[in-house]
């Protein structure tokens, strides 16, 4: 069996991640002001947020062209590759997951295996990037998606959003939680609800430094228990300088986590907006293999 995986751009990898592992990636369209492109490809992320602070419209985004996909499928085919495995954006915020369900009914294409990461940016890329090296090496199928689970159930996120009116938009929190915020000026807390996997308000806070404040004591209850370690990411949506500075915060709060910088794309950013900043966390299998 030789194994592929296939992701959207939101996984937010590089090619230097990738470097010669068995990973492609489709890229997510973006409309902004009646213009195309293509996330990854043809706009930077800085560029996004700088035409999204100066946009009419609002910006939206489209799941990944069917072609593409098909394209990547049989190019992999053509290279020898008989199973892929196609894990992208949880499939609560896109509906690629369900385009890719369905092209594995297609008999020309490979084995397709179409996995729900249930969650996006950094932790999608860090199980793109874990699934593409236990391929590479030569692991299972089985032995795969095993990882993949374990990486899944042990992923948790808060991010607290400058302007819940993106969300709101683009149909990922109701319009009511909308309306409080713009109100009160508050600053809500999100997250993934662990059964519906969407995105959900959490709580509000009055400031963005209580907001963080408040994630990092919320990072302190779920992680101080586990008996496996960890993992962290800083995610933020064109804010480099708070996320550096929130970051060394981290550091110096819990010195026995490794703690990473990543960033909120286009397509993300897009729904979040500008501003937004994301603590988030995964098992560290690597860590926990030296433990053993």
């Amino acid at each position: 069996m030789k194994i592929a995986v296939i992701t959207d751009s939101t996984a937010y990898i590089s090619a230097e991640q990738i470097g010669d592992l068995p990973i492609r990636v489709v890229t997510t369209p973006l409309i902004i002001d009646g213009h195309t492109y293509n996330e990854g490809v043809d706009i930077s992320t800085a560029d996004f947020y700088d035409k999204m602070a100066h946009s009419t419209d609002f910006p939206k985004t489209a799941q990944p062209r069917l072609g593409d996909v098909m394209k990547v499928h049989q190019e992999l085919k053509a290279q020898g590759y008989d199973t892929v495995i196609n894990l992208y954006l949880s499939s609560t915020i896109s509906g690629i997951h369900d385009t890719a369900v369905g092209l594995s009914q297609d008999p020309d294409m490979p084995h397709i295996v179409v996995y729900d990461s249930q969650i996006t940016v950094a932790m999608l890329g860090e199980m793109v990037l874990t699934a593409g090296r236990m391929a590479k090496a030569g692991a299972s199928l089985d032995e795969i998606l095993s990882t993949l689970d374990k990486l899944r159930d042990s992923t948790g996120e808060y991010f607290v959003v400058d302007d819940l009116q993106h969300l709101v938009r683009g149909g990922r929190v109701s319009s009511t939680a909308g309306f409080i915020g713009g109100l009160l000026n508050i600053k809500p807390i999100l997250t993934f609800d662990p059964d519906s996997h969407k995105i959900v308000p959490f709580e509000k806070a009055r400031t963005s430094r209580k907001a963080l404040a408040r994630v990092e004591e919320l990072f302190a209850e779920a992680t101080k228990n586990l008996d496996y370690p960890i993992k962290a990411w800083v995610i933020d949506a064109n804010s480099p300088q708070p996320a550096a500075e929130w970051l060394a915060d981290l550091e110096k709060k819990f010195p026995n986590v490794p703690f990473y910088r990543s960033y909120i794309g286009p397509a993300i950013g897009t729904h979040v907006g500008a501003g937004t900043m994301a603590l988030a966390w995964m098992r560290d299998l690597d860590a926990e293999q030296q433990q053993h």
